[in-house]
């Protein structure tokens, strides 16, 4: 039901007196609003839902998913849960076509010793290229790898534990919320992939 405008013609939001800032992403035009198995969104996803404290000291948690058709499709349908002890990172491996166009996208939690090789090769045989990342921190696997630049291994502090201030960006909770959005928008106009 939409509330009239001032002129008598309804307004196209349902509460035209709630700023779109303040709606939730579903209600803004042209972002459907999706949800994944669980019914939670992925910006549900991000705040810890429930407050729930972590199950051991040091908790995250990664987007996982195993040959995911696309970012969207990884990110829409990964469970919520904390990664196991014995993990520290997110893994993220984005296959390919020559064009940009996604084959295929795995996401999981790893320990230290699989993020030793991060970066881009090609296959040329099947004129793919896969592209290796991984991340520190709670769901810092939100974007995939594309090419040389993304596919890092970026961590919250040296690896000789000596500690350094976050950088900001994606790891911000604002940040990841703004990423969020522009993926759910562009995947909803067919325009991201």
């Amino acid at each position: 039901m939409s509330r009239p405008r001032q002129g008598g013609e309804p307004s196209p939001l349902p509460h035209p007196w709630v700023p779109h800032s303040r709606l939730p992403h579903s209600r803004l035009p042209g972002c459907p609003g999706r949800r994944g198995r669980d019914g939670k969104s992925l910006s549900q996803r991000l705040a810890n839902p429930g407050g729930k404290a972590t199950p051991y000291p040091r908790g995250f948690k990664c987007f996982t998913c195993e040959k995911a058709s696309d970012n969207y499709e990884c990110n829409r349908w990964a469970p919520d849960v904390y990664c196991p002890r014995g993990t520290r990172y997110c893994f993220s491996q984005h296959m390919m076509k020559a064009s940009g166009e996604s084959v295929s996208v795995t996401k999981r939690c790893v320990p230290l010793e699989e993020c030793l090789s991060t970066g881009c090769t090609y296959i040329k045989h099947e004129e793919y290229k896969v592209c290796t990342s991984c991340c520190e921190g709670s769901i810092c696997n939100l974007p995939l790898p594309r090419n040389a630049s993304d596919a890092v291994f970026a961590t919250l502090a040296p690896l000789s534990g000596t500690p350094r201030p976050a950088p900001p960006g994606l790891g911000t909770p604002l940040g990841l919320s703004l990423a969020l959005l522009a993926q759910r928008c562009l995947s909803a106009t067919g325009q991201g992939q």
